[in-house]
């Protein structure tokens, strides 16, 4: 049972961060492994989106159910469809110095044993490339 939690100091401002994940839409052309992202409303002011992931020759796409907060800079997504029994992320920016404290947890089990024993560790250790995505697209949004 993965939980994965990491921590980052990024040297931009903690709204600039927080917009830049809340922009689901625009993840498939910096995330790794991310091949589409769609993204609607629901009935309960939150986001539906539903990202389609690729790991060699397997693909895979699940819908999340996404509550962004920007009065609180977090955001948390809850897996509701797809390849996990669950999938619960939670981000969160905090100031820190001149820029922002990120924190990122992210807890999932995939649904299929055979699947899980091969795509757990996998997708867990993804988790620090991803996070590194982010950032790496910060400095090219923001300077």
């Amino acid at each position: 049972m993965p939980d994965v939690f990491l921590e980052r100091h990024s040297e931009h401002l903690p709204q600039r961060m927080f917009d830049l994940v809340s922009d689901l839409e625009s993840y498939p052309r910096f995330i790794p492994n991310c091949k589409a992202m769609e993204v609607r409303d629901d009935l309960a002011g939150a986001l539906l989106a539903r990202m389609t992931i690729q790991f060699g020759p397997l693909t895979q796409s699940y819908t999340s159910r996404v509550v962004a907060d920007p009065i609180a800079l977090t955001i948390i997504a809850k897996a509701v469809d797809g390849p996990f029994a669950y999938l619960d992320s939670k981000w969160s920016f905090e100031p820190e110095g001149e820029g922002t404290r990120i924190r990122f947890d992210i807890d999932f089990k995939f649904s299929n044993p055979l699947i899980a024993a091969v795509a757990e560790p996998a997708f867990a250790a993804k988790q620090t490339e991803i996070i590194d995505a982010f950032e790496d697209e910060a400095d090219r949004r923001f300077g």
